[in-house]
C-alpha cells in the first residue's frame, strides 16, 4: 500500500483511480472525515471534503433533518408551567432589598431578553427609556456631516493653543483623552490661571447631549464648541480675533479649503469642525454594550447585582437611562450653596425661571469611572462617595433666617429620596458603574 497525503492507495493502482464505493452515504462521510484527521491531510482536508463529499452530504440531509426533529420533541405543557413557576419564584427572591441576593436566580432572570427583566423603579414625573447599547454611529446634524477631513481639522483645532488669547490654552487643556476627556481637577483653570466656576464636564458623550454645559446654555454642539474661546475665565479670546489669526497662519487656510471648498475661515466653520471631532469621542464598544447585546456572562455576580439595583431599588433610571444613560434634563441635587460664597444658581442663569434655581444638567454615566471628580462642583473625588450621597437622598438645605419667604430658595428634586440600601448593595452599584 502507498500513502499519498494521508490517503491509503492500493499497490499497483493510480492515486487518481476511482476509489471503491463505501457501502452507505453515512459510511462514506465518516470515511472522509476520518481521512481529515490523518497526518498530512490538514492542508487539503477542507478542499477534499468539498470536492468529494457534497453528494453524500446532500443525501444525508433528509436523514439528519428527521433525526433533529426526533431529538427536539415539543415541550409539554406541565414542563412549561414548571419553568414559568421557577422564573416567578426567582423574580420574587430577587425583588427584596437585602444584604445578599440569590445569584443563581439573578443570573436566570437577567439571561432573559431585556424586555423580560424586572421593570425599573420609576418615580412619577421621570422621563426614561430602556437601557440599550450605543448605536454604531453617533447622531449628527444634516448640515454638518462628519467627513474624515473635517474630523481631522477639528482634532487639530481642538489641540491647538492658538485658539486662546495667550496662545497657551487649547480645548484639550481641560478635556484630556487620558483623563476621560475631562481634566481631573475639581474646577479647571484658564487664562491667567483664573479658576473656573464649575467642573470641566467630560466631552466624551457630547454627541448625545442637548442642550450642553451644566446649565444648558448651548443648544447645539457646534454652538458649545465656541463658548470657551470667548469665556474670559477660559481662553479669553474673541471669535473675530481668532478668525484673523488663523487666516494669517501658514497652515489653516489650505486645510479649511480642503474641507469646505474655499479658504474662508469663519467662526461657524471652526465650530462645525470642532463639533465633528467631538462626536467621534464616544466611548468604544465596551463590556456593558456587549452584555446588553447578549453576552450575559460578561458581568461578574456583584456587577450584575449592581445593575439590578440600578434598575430597581436605587432608582437610578429616573435620571440615567437609555443608551446614553442620561435624561438630558436638569435636576436640583441640593448642591447650589444658595445665599453663600459659593452660590451657583445653575439653569436659572439661562432661563430666569425660579423653578430652575440650583438645577444642573444630568451628565451621562458612560465612562463614569474615568471622569472624576464628580458633580458640577467637582467636590467628590471617590465614586463610592457619590453613591453614598445618593443613598441618603442628597443634601436638603433649609432656609436660614431671612430666607423663609424667599421665592427663589431652591428645593431639592423630589426624585431624590433616601434609599436606605445596605453596604453590600452600595458596593455592588459602585462595581456596576465601573463597567459603563
Amino acid at each position: 500500500m502507498k500513502q499519498r497525503s494521508g490517503f491509503t492507495v492500493p499497490e499497483g493502482s493510480s492515486p487518481h483511480a476511482p476509489r471503491p464505493r463505501v457501502a452507505t452515504a453515512a459510511g462514506q462521510l465518516i470515511g472522509r472525515l476520518t481521512c481529515l484527521t490523518c497526518p498530512g491531510s490538514l492542508r487539503l482536508g477542507v478542499r477534499r471534503l468539498l470536492i468529494h463529499c457534497w453528494i453524500p452530504l446532500i443525501a444525508l440531509l433528509p436523514v439528519l433533518g428527521a433525526a433533529s426533529l426526533q431529538a427536539a420533541p415539543e415541550v409539554s405543557a406541565p414542563a412549561l408551567a414548571q419553568e414559568a413557576q421557577q422564573i416567578a419564584d426567582c423574580r420574587a427572591r430577587i425583588a427584596v432589598s437585602a444584604p445578599s441576593i440569590d445569584q443563581a436566580c439573578l443570573r436566570r432572570i437577567y439571561s432573559l431578553p431585556i424586555s423580560a427583566w424586572p421593570a425599573p423603579h420609576i418615580s412619577e414625573g421621570a422621563i426614561w427609556s430602556e437601557l440599550a447599547p450605543l448605536p454604531a454611529k453617533p447622531p449628527e446634524p444634516a448640515d454638518n456631516p462628519g467627513t474624515p477631513r473635517k474630523i481631522a481639522l477639528g482634532r487639530k483645532l481642538f489641540e491647538d493653543p492658538r485658539l486662546s488669547a495667550s496662545g497657551q490654552i487649547a480645548c484639550a487643556s481641560c478635556h484630556d483623552r487620558q483623563l476621560g476627556w475631562g481634566d481631573g481637577r475639581s474646577v479647571p483653570f484658564g487664562h491667567d490661571r483664573k479658576p473656573g466656576m464649575r467642573n470641566a464636564m467630560s466631552v466624551a458623550m457630547s454627541a448625545y447631549a442637548s442642550p450642553l454645559f451644566w446649565d444648558g446654555r448651548a443648544a447645539t454642539l457646534e454652538e458649545q464648541a465656541l463658548h470657551p474661546i470667548e469665556d474670559m475665565r477660559e481662553m479669553a479670546f474673541t471669535l473675530k480675533q481668532l478668525e484673523r489669526r488663523l487666516d494669517r497662519s501658514d497652515d489653516y487656510p489650505a486645510e479649511f479649503a480642503r474641507v469646505f471648498g474655499d479658504r474662508r475661515i469663519t467662526s461657524q466653520r471652526i465650530g462645525q469642525a470642532l463639533a465633528a471631532f467631538q462626536r467621534t469621542l464616544v466611548p468604544r464598544f465596551n463590556r456593558f454594550d456587549r452584555f446588553l447585546e447578549g453576552r450575559r456572562d460578561l458581568l461578574s455576580d456583584r456587577q450584575l447585582w449592581g445593575l439590578h439595583l440600578f434598575r430597581t431599588h436605587a432608582g437610578c433610571m429616573n435620571c440615567h437611562s437609555g443608551a446614553a444613560l442620561t435624561d438630558n434634563g436638569f435636576h436640583n441635587l441640593g448642591l447650589h450653596f444658595y445665599g453663600r460664597a459659593r452660590e451657583d444658581l445653575g439653569r436659572y442663569n439661562v432661563t430666569g425661571d425660579p423653578a430652575d434655581v440650583g438645577r444642573f444638567r444630568t451628565p451621562s454615566l458612560r465612562n463614569v469611572r474615568n471622569t472624576g471628580p464628580w458633580m458640577h462642583t467637582g467636590g467628590f473625588m471617590d465614586l463610592r462617595g457619590v453613591v453614598n450621597l445618593y443613598n441618603v437622598g442628597m443634601p436638603r438645605p433649609t432656609p436660614r433666617a431671612g430666607q423663609e419667604d424667599d421665592p427663589l430658595f431652591p428645593k431639592t428634586d423630589p426624585l431624590l429620596q433616601p434609599l436606605d440600601l445596605h453596604r453590600t448593595e452600595l458596593e455592588a452599584i459602585t462595581e456596576f458603574l465601573q463597567t459603563l
